[in-house]
């Protein structure tokens, strides 16, 4: 079920909902008060790229109830295509903004990632910082264990015991999208929000950028500058060139539909 009311927003085929933050949270939690459930995705520049180059991983996008910009280079490509976006929605902001709000109108919560402790961490720390938030349950499953049917089984019973309003889905994607599939049919009344990093920066673990980087678009400037080894060949060899790309095609289509007029009257 799609819920947005605006029309949608065509990034490279995919289709994001014209959103802003609040709006978004205002939706999930209206629809778990109405008992319904759903799903968010959050693509990046990365997540697109990956996203454009693999049937299954489009098919994942597709089935998303929402799909939100979390990333500045999107706004800036739907805006240079004359199809502007409400505003950035990062799984890494939603993990504070959407707890503040669920803490006030009684929604539950269920942290779902994180290396062996850090949900815990998280927990503790969003109940402190929202009083009043329901922190449901935490899990930190093992490596690899979305491969093995039966811990996917024990941790769908344990989540589904939990009976959480949301699930933050921590994992990396394409891995939360896939287990948070799997998890659904067991849960059909709850929330799942991919949100990569953000249970580890709710921890206070790794720290964000901060918000004038997040504001012009250089968050992953920071992220690298902490860990270079593992995010180089992503951000610069992957990434950088898929956007500039992705830049480039927006600012045909702009030119391209602006001339569109001019073509047909001279017809």
């Amino acid at each position: 079920m799609h819920v947005a009311s605006r029309p949608r927003v065509d990034l490279l085929g995919v289709a994001f909902d014209n959103l802003s933050e609040d709006e978004v949270i205002d939706q999930i939690l209206t629809s778990v008060a109405a008992g319904a459930g759903g799903s968010v995705l959050t693509p990046n520049i990365d997540i697109l790229r990956a996203v454009t180059r693999d049937a299954e991983l489009r098919r994942l996008a597709s089935a998303a109830t929402l799909v939100v910009a979390d990333g500045v280079p999107l706004l800036w490509a739907a805006r240079l295509a004359s199809r502007p976006l409400a505003g950035q929605v990062a799984g890494s902001s939603l993990i504070f903004s959407l707890s503040e709000a669920a803490a006030r109108r009684g929604a539950s919560i269920f942290l779902l990632g994180g290396a062996p402790g850090v949900a815990v961490a998280a927990g503790k720390a969003l109940r402190e910082r929202f009083p009043g938030l329901v922190v449901a349950g935490v899990s930190c499953p093992p490596r690899g264990f979305e491969s093995d049917p039966a811990q996917l089984s024990a941790l769908s019973a344990e989540v589904a015991a939990a009976e959480p309003d949301i699930v933050f889905c921590g994992l990396g994607f394409p891995k939360q999208e896939r287990v948070a599939a799997a998890l659904a049919p067991a849960m059909p009344a709850a929330w799942f929000i991919g949100c990569g990093a953000a249970i580890t920066f709710a921890a206070g673990d790794i720290p964000r950028a901060p918000r004038w980087m997040q504001r012009i678009g250089l968050e992953w400037v920071h992220r690298l500058s902490r860990e270079p080894r593992r995010l180089f060949k992503r951000y610069l060899i992957d990434d950088l060139p898929f956007a500039l790309l992705l830049l480039a095609r927006s600012a045909h289509l702009r030119r391209r539909s602006r001339s569109a007029p001019n073509r047909a009257g001279s017809a």
